[in-house]
């Protein structure tokens, strides 16, 4: 860490105070009071667009031991407001490491705190919820640091998604995106089959709503060729690439005021198969007359069991959202309830009645987290092959 020690803060709108040491960057920001309960992969975390606009707190003790490098970003650098561990590691020893955390947040303009009881941040949320915040790394007093808190906005009805997505259609290049010196056997870019070979390339529009680049991964080693879409794009600029498949990513926020995406999304399922997870789980859970609500403190983590009701199979999924579907909230709708979130009962997997289209409340492609999910990616392929297959013969 800089030899220069800055003063560190974080406060609550409920009034509550914690002070510790400053690091990243020199700044005052607001932000949602959140926490992660993974033991590893911070630098997911901190790029991982869901996480626009919150402050993130993480309940494991030490956090920066293995550093920062390029390859384990998921987005195009932090979209935390702020940082918040009970210690920063003053030693970084991985191979892999490029720079400290420390330098890391920085450079990105992102300010962190260490030295502060994370354990009772973690509790007065669990019991209270989820609240408004400011963090700063400048010398300001705990009475303004809590004003700024109370006067933020909050999340609820804002739209964070334009803030994340994509300006502009783009085709993803997998072979690119892999093309660095970190891509070794036995890193976690390669933990999982790469099934290109000798398997039908489907052409798909991903809608992002603020996706992370090992979902892409994901989709690309199953034999998708992957056309992304601003958030913004309206159905009738998707269907002119004539994909055989729709993917939803995750992103950020309240996905209420998302109504363009709701339309856009209404308009497509029944033309094509459809995936999504995390808040496109959710705006097609809206687009098939489903509401969500703000969930008290929310699900993030690489530890949440998820049960699916038809099977009975139990899996360790990992989460990031704040909000969520209640199981009372399908009845009359077109959707069945597939799985279903074991610690709280919220709903975290569902499909169309009479379409293929289906959606998770997590993220399959375990970045950071477990892989139990990844078999998603492969029915996702199946479905979309046999719709090419279709279309074909109604073509012929």
């Amino acid at each position: 860490m800089d030899t220069q020690t800055l003063p560190g803060i974080l406060a609550l709108e409920d009034g509550s105070v914690f002070r510790g040491e400053g690091f990243g960057a020199c700044k005052t920001v607001v932000g949602e009071a959140v926490f992660n309960t993974s033991m590893t992969g911070y630098q997911e975390i901190l790029t991982d667009p869901s996480y626009y606009g919150q402050i993130v707190t993480m309940t494991a003790s030490q956090i920066g031991n293995y550093g920062v490098n390029a390859s384990d970003v998921e987005s195009d650098g932090p979209k935390v407001r702020g940082f918040v561990v009970r210690e920063l590691s003053p030693v970084t020893s991985n191979w892999r490491s490029e720079q400290s955390l420390d330098l890391y947040l920085k450079d990105h303009d992102v300010p962190g705190i260490t030295g502060v009881d994370t354990r009772a941040i973690t509790k007065k949320l669990r019991v209270a919820g989820a609240m408004k915040a400011c963090i700063s790394t400048e010398d300001i007093s705990d009475e303004e640091a809590i004003r700024r808190a109370r006067e933020w906005e909050g999340v609820v009805g804002m739209d964070f998604v334009k803030e994340v997505t994509t300006q502009a259609k783009y085709e993803w290049d997998l072979d690119a995106e892999e093309n660095n010196p970190f891509l070794v056997p036995g890193t976690h870019l390669d933990d999982h089959l790469d099934r290109r070979e000798g398997r039908q390339l489907m052409r798909i529009a991903a809608i992002d709503f603020g996706a992370k680049r090992s979902i892409f991964r994901n989709l690309a080693r199953h034999g998708f060729h992957i056309t992304v879409f601003p958030a913004t794009a309206s159905a009738e600029q998707i269907e002119a690439i004539k994909p055989s498949g729709i993917f939803l990513s995750n992103g950020p926020g309240d996905p209420e005021p998302l109504t363009y995406a709701q339309e856009t999304v209404r308009k497509l399922v029944g033309k094509y198969p459809i995936f999504g997870i995390c808040l496109g789980h959710q705006i097609l859970s809206l687009a098939l007359g489903v509401k969500t609500f703000k969930l008290k403190f929310g699900h993030r983590g690489g530890n949440q069991p998820v049960q699916n009701i038809e099977t009975g199979k139990v899996m360790i999924t990992a989460q990031n959202h704040g909000f969520a579907s209640r199981r009372e909230d399908f009845d009359g709708c077109d959707a069945l309830i597939t799985e279903v979130n074991m610690n709280d009962n919220t709903v975290a997997g569902l499909r169309h009645k009479e379409f293929p289209a289906f959606s998770v409340q997590y993220h399959p492609e375990a970045g950071p987290g477990p892989n139990d999910a990844i078999p998603h990616f492969e029915s996702f392929y199946q479905a979309v092959k046999q719709h090419h297959s279709q279309q074909l013969s109604a073509s012929a």
